[in-house]
């Protein structure tokens, strides 16, 4: 060993015994559909609503919060699916983007917007950046540009494809409607 060269040994240390898993009963509607669902206590609500539900439109990317491609609406407000647990969303309304077409399949004016203005490219962030519109424009329906670029920054597009969003945003506002 050089002078001065200290020597660290690094204990391992064996493993915490993890507790019993615990499973919660969870009461919730999904675009206007109730369940009651029993699921770990640390479910997330994008893997019940992907591989549980089995609605694959709510998209898992990141997985930590960063994208924004999981947003769903709870009661109303967006949330991340992906940092959101299951146990929060007791007795809730979860929207997700299956959930907001009309009874026979008529788009939102969102969703059109999205189609006309060109709003995306590989996709994979379509469904996230069309629920957080979708939220901007049922809690103010005439947003600003400073606005809607505040709203929809949480929403990451890999594509670029902003300048369409952006316009897709402005177009349904202008047509009235989320």
């Amino acid at each position: 060993m050089e002078h001065g060269a200290e020597h660290i040994e690094y204990m391992l240390t064996p493993p915490i015994a993890s507790a019993p898993s615990s499973r919660l009963d969870v009461r919730l509607s999904v675009n206007g559909q109730s369940y009651m669902v029993t699921v770990p206590a640390r479910r997330t609500l994008l893997d019940l609503l992907r591989d549980e539900l089995h609605l694959t439109g709510t998209k898992k990317v990141c997985d930590m919060g960063q994208c924004g491609a999981c947003t769903v609406l709870r009661d109303g407000m967006p949330v991340l699916a992906c940092l959101t647990l299951v146990a929060a969303c007791e007795g809730a309304d979860i929207t997700t983007v299956e959930g907001l077409a009309g009874p026979n399949g008529e788009l939102t004016p969102v969703q059109q917007a999205f189609i006309e203005c060109d709003a995306l490219q590989c996709g994979f962030c379509t469904p996230g950046q069309v629920m957080a519109a979708t939220a901007l424009l049922r809690e103010n329906p005439n947003p600003t540009d400073e606005e809607i670029v505040y709203y929809m920054s949480g929403n990451l597009c890999r594509c670029g494809a902003y300048k369409g969003i952006f316009e897709a945003v402005r177009a349904a506002a202008r047509s009235g409607g989320s």
